[in-house]
């Protein structure tokens, strides 16, 4: 509402209130909000409350960003954001507003957003009568012929009024006078030709001028006038004025006519002859200046033409007021109208302007999210006026009609800013002239990113290999997730998914670094404890809620030839003697932890070996065996220590070494050996009992029971063998020998003394004394002294039980002495002893003789 007028009446102690009430309506169907405002309506006037009729709600105007905008002056009409009054801010001036277009009205578009609204407000400029009548001229002169005729015509420039409507509805008045009264006339085209028509003979000499007053007066309420005055100076006679075939000449003309365009040939004739009928045409003296810049007239010819740009958008029609004068003198002239109606041509682009525009655009944004607002427009009129607007081509938007020349730009399918990120947006405006012109307007639209992606792997798993015994903190693999989205909710961090493996935590062997996703081994890893290595690795991104992805890594730790091979400790080796070579002695097994050529043994003796043991046993050095291949002697050896290494394959080589001992069982394969260690013969008949005949040694090189020997006697013979002493056995008489008893009496008697030995052998060998004749060739030997021929080896005196049987002819006597080995190669030994001596020694003559020989002393 505008604010009330009061008017008082005159002589009257009442007042009648005039309030001036605008129209307010609602367009429910366009959007659009419809108010009325007088123009020259004072700051602070009301015009409507507009926050609720659009339906807005106070609390919500500032945090909506609502705002006012006008494609017209924007300052007219201002918005209380304290109580939502659409109020009038400055002087509105209908006349500079809209010219004399019939309608006026201030178009605002009020925007809000979050989300983005757009509603149309219309105040319509209600004309008040503001201007009054103006004359072009406020002194007119005028020439008459004083022999103009009664009831002649001159023609008169007419008063303007600005306003429109009832308010510039004019009309004239003319000062009382005698001569002259006041014509109007209205034409077909709405239009007032206005003159002055003579009613008395002029007489140049009774008045040779007359001043006269018109008052132009509008019909607005209260009315307001405005007044021109006539100088009418009286003229002497030419009495026949041109006259123009036509008071009124209809012209159409294209705007952008080029200069020189024929507009239309305006002619007059006059009935008088010689230079009064000389006519010259001209422009009216009231003529604008805008006219004369545009139309240029042929004095002689009547020709009008175009001299200047002639643009419909600003002038529609051109009224031209055209004399045409004679050369008389004094000269006379007629008048006559050209209206020029020009012509729209297709001459004006249209307009896009953004008003509003909301970017970026999140990708998950509603379909039907307002986007911009674009106005459109066009200075043409009619078809050429006409603007449709169409958009770029497979762009998820459309373009939607909102109000008169308003589009809205909103989205028409669902966004994927992975897919596109910008999108470069045309509107293209085009008008309906012909050729139609069209205008464009780009626009950038981005789309802003929402967390609506997972980072990802390339692959969902890896394999990965690491050498076994790696330094502590080593890279050994990066992962790399990429996530679609941008900034933030694409910033990606790493981590891994814990669990256990084993009785560990993962985390105890690998970590990975969060920003660069780096795999490292915290600690070396060994082939023999952990093959392979399975864990899961989390990519998570930055983004609310955050979003996730794993990969699964497979470490396989790949072997190294850390692990020496270790032989399993063998029980001692052992085996009868003289076994026939590929026997198996012990098969030799060992173990190591690293697989292929690593854990590959090749089994061999040590370097450091004695050469005896690689003389006795070989050893495969595949399969570990070790088996006889030389000749097994217990007596030689009783035992062998074999050094053994296995040495893997592997780069460089690892061995392990064990020691086979090798005992060497014994079997009965030696004959024990007897030997007269001393001898007394021949023995006296009367000997007495126990009398020592002979000491006899016994010895089996086998070993335990093998070389274990018993000795048995004769049966039927007067001696018995007694064992003195270890493997030693003196031979005594147990019964008299009597020459008279028995068999007859000889002086040999012959005795063979049993050895067997304890071996398990069936073929135990037995030793025995030789026959009698082998004594008596011993004793042969001792008696003839014939040491020529004889080698002495040994000589070892023989103490059994600690005493030496000192041997005297028919006597022994026991006697204390140590014993005594002593060698020599003599052919005849001679050794002092304090009393009586005896040796006990071997003779070997060609190796066949052996017995006891007793010497006496010098």
């Amino acid at each position: 509402f505008s604010s009330p007028s009061v008017k008082y009446g005159e002589g009257q102690g009442d007042c009648r209130l005039l309030l001036s009430v605008m129209l307010l309506f609602w367009e429910a169907g366009r959007g659009q909000v419809h108010y009325w405002v007088s123009e020259e309506a004072k700051h602070g006037t009301f015009v409507g409350r507009i926050t609720q009729d659009l339906g807005l709600e106070l609390a919500e105007l500032v945090p909506r960003l609502f705002r006012v905008a006008s494609k017209d002056r924007g300052d007219l009409l201002e918005v209380n954001l304290q109580n939502g009054i659409l109020f009038v801010n400055s002087r509105i001036d209908r006349e500079e507003l809209c010219g004399r277009r019939a309608e006026c009205s201030i178009h605002l578009e009020v925007i809000v957003d979050r989300p983005l609204q757009v509603f149309h407000v219309e105040v319509e400029v209600k004309d008040i009568n503001d201007n009054p009548p103006v004359f072009p001229k406020a002194v007119k002169n005028l020439f008459i012929y004083e022999s103009r005729s009664l009831g002649s015509r001159i023609p008169l420039e007419g008063a303007s009024d600005a306003d429109i409507g009832a308010n510039s509805l004019l009309t004239y008045r003319l000062n009382s006078n005698e001569y002259f009264t006041l014509d109007v006339k209205r034409n077909d085209e709405e239009i007032k030709s206005l003159g002055l028509v003579l009613k008395k003979l002029l007489n140049r000499e009774d008045t040779p001028e007359h001043h006269l007053l018109i008052t132009a007066v509008d019909g607005g309420k209260p009315e307001l006038t405005g007044t021109a005055q006539l100088k009418i100076t009286v003229l002497d006679v030419n009495d026949n004025a041109p006259e123009f075939e036509s008071t009124i000449y209809k012209v159409k003309l294209f705007e952008n006519a080029p200069n020189g365009t024929l507009v239309v040939t305006v002619n007059a004739s006059d009935l008088d002859e010689g230079i009064n009928k000389d006519i010259v045409y001209s422009f009216n003296t009231d003529t604008s200046a805008d006219t004369l810049s545009k139309f240029h007239l042929d004095p002689v010819n009547g020709y009008i033409i175009v001299k200047g740009d002639i643009d419909f958008e600003l002038t529609k029609l051109y009224e031209i007021q055209v004399e045409a004068t004679d050369k008389g003198n004094p000269p006379m002239a007629d008048h006559c109208t050209v209206l020029v109606e020009i012509l729209d041509t297709n001459d004006n682009v249209p307009e896009l302007a953004v008003k509003s525009l909301s970017l970026p655009i999140l990708e998950d944004a509603p379909v039907g999210t307002v986007i911009a607002l674009i106005s459109v427009s066009d200075l043409d009129s009619g078809a050429n006026g006409q603007v449709t607007c169409t958009l770029t081509h497979h762009v998820p938007f459309k373009l939607v009609s909102t109000f008169k020349n308003y589009y809205s730009l909103v989205l028409d399918s669902v966004l994927d800013r992975e897919s596109v990120a910008n999108y470069e947006v045309v509107v293209t405006a085009r008008d309906g002239g012909s050729p139609s012109l069209s205008a464009t307007v780009s626009m950038s639209v981005e789309v802003a990113d929402v967390n609506d992606n997972a980072p990802a792997f390339a692959q969902h798993e890896y394999t990965v290999f690491v050498k076994e015994n790696n330094p502590p903190g080593c890279h050994i693999f990066t992962v790399s997730a990429r996530d679609a989205d941008a900034q933030e909710n694409a910033l990606v961090s790493y981590s891994l998914v814990e669990r256990r493996v084993g009785e560990r935590a993962l985390s105890s062997y690998v970590s990975v670094h969060a920003e660069s996703g780096k795999v490292y081994a915290l600690q070396p890893l060994d082939h023999e404890e952990l093959e392979l290595l399975q864990f899961q690795v989390s990519a998570r991104d930055a983004g609310v809620p955050p979003l996730g992805s794993n990969v699964t890594l497979q470490v396989f730790v790949l072997d190294e030839n850390d692990n020496a091979p270790a032989l399993l400790p063998p029980g001692p080796g052992g085996g009868p003697k003289n076994v026939p070579n590929g026997t198996l002695v012990i098969k030799l097994n060992a173990s190591d932890l690293d697989e292929g050529l690593n854990g590959n043994i090749m089994y061999s003796f040590s370097a450091d070996i004695l050469p005896i043991v690689k003389s006795k046993f070989y050893m495969d050095p595949i399969t570990g065996e070790i088996m006889v291949k030389g000749y097994i002697d217990f007596e030689e050896t009783k035992s062998y220590e074999i050094l053994v290494e296995g040495i893997d394959k592997g780069q460089p080589p690892l061995s392990g070494h064990c020691t086979v001992m090798v005992e060497v069982e014994d079997t009965n394969d030696n004959a024990p050996v007897m030997e007269f260690k001393f001898l007394s013969l021949p023995i006296r008949e009367d000997a007495p009992l126990g009398t020592v005949i002979a000491l006899i040694s016994v010895s089996d090189l086998d070993s335990s029971v093998n070389g274990q020997v018993t000795c048995t006697l004769s049966p039927h013979v007067p001696f018995r063998l007694v064992s003195t002493f270890k493997n030693y056995y003196s031979l005594e008489r147990r019964q008299r020998v009597c020459s008279g008893e028995g068999p007859p009496k000889t002086d040999l008697m012959a005795f063979s003394p049993s050895v067997p030995d304890s071996g398990d052998r069936e073929d135990q060998q037995a030793a025995t004394v030789g026959s009698l004749s082998k004594v008596t060739r011993q004793d042969s030997l001792s008696n003839t002294n014939s040491w020529s021929s004889l080698k002495l080896m040994s000589i070892e005196l023989v103490m059994p039980s600690n005493h030496l049987i000192l041997c005297l002819p028919h006597l022994l006597l026991p006697s204390v002495f140590p014993r005594i080995r002593v060698f020599s190669n003599e052919s005849a030994l001679r050794i002092r002893w304090p009393k009586y001596w005896s040796f006990s020694f071997s003779i070997s003559p060609s190796n066949e003789y052996s017995g006891l020989i007793s010497f006496r002393s010098d």
